[in-house]
């Protein structure tokens, strides 16, 4: 009888003729924090203040902020909490959790997440009783109205009739971008009622441990996004699943609103092989082999997500996502990859050669593409002499190609990641003589400039770095000391920003995971946030403020220390105007980057919109707008080049899908593909007229190789 009841007012309530307030309390859950916890507070708070190397003192200007990140972190789209929640917790909390925390006191927490547990669970229970009672189905879609974008636009609803407007509209905005992704308005609602459902079950499945991990990395979140505590739950976890023979897909993800984000993928890796999956993309749903039902996993944890990612080597898991460029959370597409290990062999450097002319002459250019820094410690620990390591395997593949005469050499680090620090410097060894490489600065100021280069060039041609924003941590040490030795130009994309580097270390109960030292180049310049800026720059269509080091609020800012003496191999000063004039003239007319140019303004245009349409026919047209935009775009290339253009999308769609089976399914190579690609060709041809231009300069002004 209870039930009934209480399904009687829900539909009351969802329908608006009852306030949420009156519906029955949400599930009573204990939230009380134990006396471990207090202490475990106490030691990271202490740890952060004396080991972090942000020395930032835990007072009431960040206790204002951390108020903020953990309110933001509990309810990212401000739709659970209220005005009134948050100036109730402003006046009560904002100057005073530096005050609580260091005493141990999490009382502030425990009320703050008691409340956004009521709110959440009272919300989630109207929004299923509105689509169990085929609510949904009212939605008048013809009419003209919107939802707010981006987080600059969201605002706590005012009160509870606000916030069933709020929700209303979210509701609606759900069933229309599944009805453009051609699901029934039926469908769309037993898809939503999954979702909630399952939110609420996860809701009440939280309890004091998940709680406190949350309140405590709002804090260290603003140290920096590297620095997290690890609960002893979330570490036993861990440990569980790098166990387990389970494989994954190669891809670095983060929680954004309610969504699972792709960060970056792990260069030969499963999706990094299959090519669809794009840094920035948002997966919506998951299933398993080809035909298993898809599971919508927005709002989800990361954690989550990540299980049902991961499975047996060899089984197929089908991604939903929503392409980074869509700018509609209405357009799906759905990826097929094939689970597997990142394996070392794939991941090792490659060697290749492209023969390009100037007009005049052919020049033949090495090029070597370096994936990861990598090293088989075990055998090098082993003294094995044949251990593996990226700095052995180009070596190697460096007297190959000198064997071939070529003129001048592309070391390409597109989409590497970093790796060891250690095999960064021994590549950077072979193409400078004895000096630094790096400078690194711990928590106590003092700098460290053990990594050095300690023997003669092992090559001493011309050289070109390619670059792009996925290159990160190892990679821009590597490529700022080869620009600041002026021992080659860097061509490509500002890098990632990743120059900082983290250790775990034990407290009272679990680990934290903190930022101790930065990376600084010999220049003095930081690789942290601003990355390594190329001499040359390309166009590239991953959006610097979705992915990178800048893209995160509490980044550690990017500085400056003294610089220590280096040699000087090239004066590029003298020739880089011209090489950039060159490259200028090439860039206009090249078919591949007037597309790629026309391909980021497009991106950006999507960017700009700061609300969402309600209205079926306005969404549509936009869909098609867009759709007709990307390929006209595309079919401008390809007549450019000489190619049959795409009659319809779904044409394009579907090559551009075949092509992406047929490169996962093919097997590895030991030799590298240099063919159609236009940003490697570029750098080749910068590289010629980097060759051409030195020769007319005067011996005194060449670096003597």
């Amino acid at each position: 009888m209870r039930k009934l009841q209480r399904q009687f007012l829900l539909s009351l309530a969802a329908a608006g003729l009852l306030s949420i307030t009156q519906l029955a309390p949400a599930k009573s859950i204990d939230f009380s924090f134990t006396k471990d916890q207090s202490k475990t507070a106490v030691d990271i708070i202490d740890k952060l203040s004396t080991r972090h190397y942000r020395n930032q003192e835990f007072n009431d200007e960040l206790s204002e902020a951390m108020l903020d990140k953990f309110i933001s972190n509990l309810d990212p789209s401000k739709y659970f909490f209220l005005q009134s929640d948050i100036d109730l917790f402003e006046k009560r909390y904002a100057r005073k959790l530096d005050d609580t925390l260091s005493s141990g006191d999490l009382e502030p927490g425990r009320h703050i997440f008691t409340t956004y547990y009521e709110r959440a669970h009272e919300r989630l229970t109207w929004a299923i009783a509105l689509l169990e009672g085929n609510g949904a189905s009212e939605f008048d879609f013809s009419r003209q109205e919107s939802i707010p974008l981006g987080e600059d636009n969201q605002r706590w609803a005012q009160s509870e009739p606000d916030a069933d407007e709020k929700w209303r509209k979210r509701i609606k905005s759900s069933i229309l971008s599944l009805k453009l992704a051609d699901e029934s308005i039926e469908d769309a609602q037993k898809t939503l009622l999954r979702r909630y459902k399952n939110q609420l079950t996860r809701l009440e499945q939280q309890d004091a441990d998940d709680v406190f991990e949350i309140m405590i990395n709002a804090l260290t979140l603003l140290y920096d996004p590297h620095t997290s505590y690890l609960s002893p739950r979330t570490l036993e976890n861990f440990n569980i699943s790098m166990s387990l023979s389970l494989e994954g897909i190669g891809a670095v993800l983060q929680t954004e609103d309610e969504f699972t984000k792709v960060v970056r993928l792990i260069t030969a890796g499963p999706a990094s092989k299959q090519g669809e999956l794009k840094p920035a993309d948002k997966i919506v749903s998951v299933g398993q082999g080809p035909e298993g039902e898809m599971v919508d996993v927005i709002g989800w944890r990361l954690d989550e997500v990540v299980k049902l990612i991961r499975g047996p080597k060899n089984t197929v898991v089908r991604l939903s996502v929503i392409p980074a460029d869509s700018g509609d959370n209405s357009i799906r597409k759905e990826i097929r990859i094939n689970r597997g290990k990142v394996k070392l062999e794939e991941q090792a450097a490659k060697k290749g050669i492209i023969e390009l002319s100037d007009g005049e002459e052919v020049f033949k250019l090495g090029v070597i593409n370096v994936p990861a820094f990598y090293i088989d410690f075990e055998a090098y620990r082993r003294r094995d002499p044949n251990f593996k390591s990226t700095t052995t395997d180009v070596l190697r593949l460096l007297k190959e190609l000198e064997q071939e005469n070529i003129d001048g050499l592309i070391v390409d680090l597109r989409n590497n990641g970093g790796g060891s620090l250690q095999e960064a410097t021994t590549l950077t060894d072979l193409f400078i003589d004895q000096g630094p490489v790096v400078q690194i600065r711990q928590t106590s100021q003092t700098i460290s400039r053990n990594y050095r280069s300690r023997r003669r060039a092992a090559y001493r041609g011309p050289l070109v770095v390619l670059t792009n924003r996925l290159s990160a941590s190892a990679s821009e040490i590597f490529a700022g000391a080869i620009q600041d030795y002026k021992r080659g130009l860097i061509v490509g994309t500002q890098s990632f920003g990743k120059g900082t580097v983290q250790s775990l270390t034990p407290v009272y109960s679990g680990q934290l995971k903190i930022t101790e030292s930065k990376f600084y180049r010999v220049s003095g310049d930081s690789t942290q946030h601003r990355g390594v800026i190329p001499d040359v720059n390309f166009p590239f269509l991953v959006d610097a403020e979705e992915v990178g080091e800048s893209s995160y609020d509490t980044a550690l800012p990017w500085d400056q220390i003294h610089p220590v003496p280096h040699e000087a191999y090239f004066n590029f000063e003298g020739i880089l105007k011209e090489v950039k004039r060159r490259h200028e003239g090439r860039k206009a007319e090249d078919p591949d980057f007037v597309y790629l140019n026309q391909q980021v303004t497009h991106l950006r245009s999507t960017k700009d919109q700061t609300e969402l349409s309600l209205n079926e026919k306005v969404r549509r047209e936009q869909q098609v707008d867009r759709r007709s935009r990307a390929l006209a775009i595309e079919n401008s290339r390809r007549e450019a080049k000489g190619l049959e253009p795409f009659l319809t999308s779904e044409a394009w769609e579907k090559d551009s899908s075949d092509r992406s089976a047929e490169q996962s399914a093919a097997p590895p190579s030991e030799d590298l593909d240099t063919d159609n690609d236009a940003l490697l060709a570029e750098a080749g041809y910068i590289l010629i007229d980097m060759l051409n231009l030195l020769e007319k300069q005067p011996p005194d002004q060449v670096a003597d190789f």
